[in-house]
C-alpha cells in the first residue's frame, strides 16, 4: 500500500498543497509509506517515519491525521480502519521536542519548595539591614504548609498519577516554572518580610483546619483517578464516589481535584492574609 504523507511548515496550521487561500504556508512532500499493508496501525506509520526521517524518531513528536481540521489519529487504529487505500493522503505534524510529564511536573513543583523555603531561611539575602528571621508561629506553619503540599505534589506526581499521554512540548517546562516558581517567590518574600502583620490565632487555626482538610481531599481524589486507570494504559472510566467521604465530590463537580486545591489554597490566603496566593 502506498500512502502520500504530507506536511505543513507551520505547527500551528494544518493546509493542503492545492488550497490558494492559504498563502505563507508551505507543504512538502514527507515520505511515501509504500511498505505498509491494511494492518498496519497508525503506530506503524509513525515507527516507519521515524526510520525514514531520524529528526522524527521520538514517536511523541508526531501527530497525524485525515483531515487538516480533524482529531489526531490514536496508534492502534489501523489503515483498513480508516478506510486508506492506495494513494491515500495523511497530514503530517510536528509537534517540536517533546519532554516527559513527569519531568515537568517534577521540576515545576521542586522549584516553589526550594525557593519558598530558600527566602524564609536567608531573610538577610532580600531584606538587607531588616533581614532576620520572623518569629511568628504563622510563618513556620505557612513555610510547612508549603512545603508539604509541594512535596505532596511531587511523591503523586512519581508514584500516584497515570498520565494518558507521555510527553509535551518541551516550551511548557519553561511556562510553567515560571509561573510557579515566580508565584513561590512572591509569596514567601510576603509571608517572611520582618514588617509582616500576622493575622488573629483564630483566623490561622482555622485557615490551617481548611487547608489541611482540602489537602487530604486533593490527595483522595488523585488516589481514586488512579484507581480507574490500570498500570501502562490509557483506559478512561467515568469517576464515582468511593468508600472516602471526601470522594464525594465527584457528585458535585467534575474535577474535584482542582476544586479542594483551589479549597486548600483559599484557606494558605485566609492562613497568612496574602490573598494573590
Amino acid at each position: 500500500m502506498t500512502i502520500a504523507l504530507h506536511c505543513t511548515a507551520s505547527n500551528k496550521n494544518w493546509v493542503r498543497r492545492s488550497d490558494p487561500s492559504l498563502k505563507g504556508f508551505t507543504n512538502c512532500h514527507l515520505v511515501s509509506l509504500s511498505e505498509l499493508t491494511k494492518r498496519s496501525t497508525i503506530k506503524d506509520v509513525k515507527e516507519y517515519i521515524g526510520v525514514h526521517k531520524r529528526k522524527y524518531a521520538d514517536l511523541n513528536r508526531q501527530e497525524l491525521r485525515q483531515e487538516p481540521s480533524g482529531k489526531a489519529l490514536k496508534d492502534e487504529i489501523t489503515l483498513e480502519e480508516l478506510g486508506l487505500n492506495n494513494g491515500a493522503m495523511l497530514y503530517f505534524k510536528d509537534r517540536g521536542l517533546q519532554i516527559g510529564w513527569s519531568t515537568v511536573f517534577v521540576c515545576e513543583y521542586a522549584g516553589p519548595l526550594l525557593v519558598y523555603l530558600w527566602i524564609s531561611t536567608r531573610p538577610w539575602i532580600f531584606y538587607g539591614d531588616l533581614g532576620k528571621v520572623v518569629d511568628k508561629p504563622v510563618v513556620q506553619i505557612a513555610a510547612l504548609c508549603w512545603a508539604g503540599h509541594y512535596a505532596k505534589r511531587i511523591l503523586e506526581t512519581l508514584f500516584v498519577h497515570r498520565f494518558s499521554n507521555a510527553t509535551m512540548p518541551i516550551m511548557n517546562l519553561l511556562k510553567n516554572c515560571t509561573y510557579y516558581w515566580g508565584f513561590a517567590a512572591y509569596v514567601s518574600y510576603q509571608v517572611n518580610h520582618p514588617l509582616y502583620t500576622a493575622p488573629s490565632d483564630a483566623q490561622v487555626y482555622a485557615g490551617l483546619a481548611g487547608f489541611l482538610l482540602c489537602e487530604m481531599g486533593n490527595f483522595s481524589i488523585h488516589w481514586a483517578l488512579r484507581c480507574l486507570r490500570p498500570a501502562g494504559s490509557k483506559v478512561r472510566k467515568i469517576p464515582v464516589p468511593t468508600g472516602n467521604p471526601l470522594t464525594c465530590l465527584f457528585n458535585v463537580v467534575s474535577c474535584p481535584n482542582y476544586t479542594y486545591e483551589i479549597g486548600a489554597w483559599v484557606c494558605f490566603s485566609i492562613m497568612t492574609l496574602i490573598f494573590e496566593a
